[in-house]
């Protein structure tokens, strides 16, 4: 498996508070068999201003680290972007980090509020040659109140990352229910730990495969969604999905 949204890199924001707590989170990474891990530190600007470059220092140091205690998973450079106008910008500055250095990207919304200019901005970004995945969607209250407002947001062209830790109600039984709704229509994309200080998500793995696979019904997407779009994140290759033209309802061929 392959894990695209953590908080695991050491002392840059509220996820890893130091070394050997990532290094413990790793351990428990490689136990549950993730081959791969995209490094996902907050940008949030004027609070969390992770740059690239400070981030590629960072994980130079942890590298050394793993490989001192011969975990073999791999670790990939990346930021969770909390998109606001100037996103763009930062992006086509190398400020900010794609997803494995790939045309992939990781961003969070508001959790209550709508955001009036998100197809504006995604215009900006798929123009510029991004491909733009929108971190937990279940978490938000417009779309746990109508799980059909993450409709439109697929027709922008945005893709969708669900959390492993809200189906076994780590951010509530809504956040759980909407993240069902949402996989038994197909409409997440690739599924991540989000693992911050502790790393108990990878402790629970198995547990929560074995939900996926009872909610969803197909094995096939199941390796889809944690394994086979992951991996074409990291080797930047185009991922097909079913356009959704609503919950439940016939899909057709979309394109990204």
């Amino acid at each position: 498996m392959i894990d695209i949204h953590s908080h695991i890199l050491n002392n840059v924001d509220d996820g890893s508070n130091s070394l050997n707590n990532s290094i413990d989170i790793l351990k428990k990474a490689e136990q549950a068999d993730f081959s791969d891990i995209i490094l996902t530190p907050h940008y949030i600007e004027e609070y969390y201003e992770n740059t690239k470059k400070q981030i590629k220092e960072k994980i130079a140091k942890l590298k050394k680290e793993v490989y001192k205690e011969d975990i073999i998973t791999e670790l990939h450079q990346g930021n969770e972007i909390l998109l606001t106008e100037k996103t763009p910008e930062l992006l086509i500055n190398s400020q900010i980090s794609t997803l494995a250095n790939s045309r992939y990207i990781l961003f969070e919304l508001p959790f209550s509020n709508k955001m009036l200019n998100l197809a504006q901005i995604i215009y900006i970004l798929k123009a510029n040659g991004y491909i733009p995945i929108l971190a937990h969607p279940e978490r938000y209250t417009y779309i746990q109140e109508n799980p059909n407002n993450i409709i439109e947001i697929i027709k922008q062209g945005v893709l969708i990352q669900s959390n492993y830790g809200s189906f076994i109600e780590q951010y509530g039984k809504i956040a759980k229910q909407t993240a069902e709704i949402l996989l038994e229509n197909h409409l997440i994309h690739f599924l991540g730990t989000d693992t911050h200080k502790q790393g108990f998500i990878y402790e629970n793995i198995n547990e929560i495969l074995k939900k996926l696979e009872y909610i969803s019904g197909d094995q096939r997407y199941i390796n889809e969604i944690t394994e086979a779009n992951p991996k074409n994140i990291i080797n930047d290759l185009d991922i097909y999905i079913d356009c959704p033209e609503g919950i439940k309802a016939k899909k057709k061929l979309f394109f990204f």
